[in-house]
């Protein structure tokens, strides 16, 4: 039997969902910085323009994503799948996906941070559309490490690369 992919539109009540989803995809100090608890994710979905993704497989919450948007231009603020589930495409999926909202929603640009160390995601946004825009020296801060993050950003033509 095929697994069910399904991704839905998570709001402020899914904010301990989307916390123990991101306390797993970023568990790994060399990766990124801390975890967001819940009411961050809360506090976030309250601001207007921030909207959050929770991919399902056969009804259990694998992946998530959480973006922001202004005018024409896009943030994904963060996104990560279960280290369980990683190398299904499930990442991409919600990436692609994100990304045809913030077009519907009139988007043309969108940028985001990841990780200098991060190559999966770095390569993952790159199949994508994005390309190194900058770097942000010391972005992150974990277990006692400064990690540099890449700026990464579409080329302005967003409903072209989706």
């Amino acid at each position: 039997m095929a697994d069910s992919v399904e991704i839905v539109a998570a709001g402020s009540a899914h904010a301990p969902v989307l916390a123990a989803l991101h306390a797993l995809a970023f568990a790994d100090a060399a990766l990124s910085g801390p975890a967001w608890d819940a009411g961050a994710f809360a506090s976030l979905l309250s601001t207007p323009g921030v909207e959050a993704f929770i991919l399902l497989v056969d009804g259990t919450p694998l992946a998530l994503s959480l973006w922001r948007h202004v005018l024409d231009e896009g943030e994904l603020l963060t996104i990560g799948t279960d280290p369980a589930a990683q190398g299904r495409g499930l990442g991409t999926a919600l990436l692609r996906q994100g990304l045809a909202h913030l077009a519907a929603a009139g988007v043309t640009r969108c940028f985001l941070e990841v990780a200098v160390t991060n190559t999966a995601a770095i390569n993952l946004y790159a199949s994508c559309g994005f390309t190194n825009a900058g770097r942000r020296r010391g972005y992150y801060q974990h277990a006692g490490k400064s990690i540099d993050a890449h700026v990464m950003v579409t080329d302005g033509e967003l409903g072209r690369i989706i």
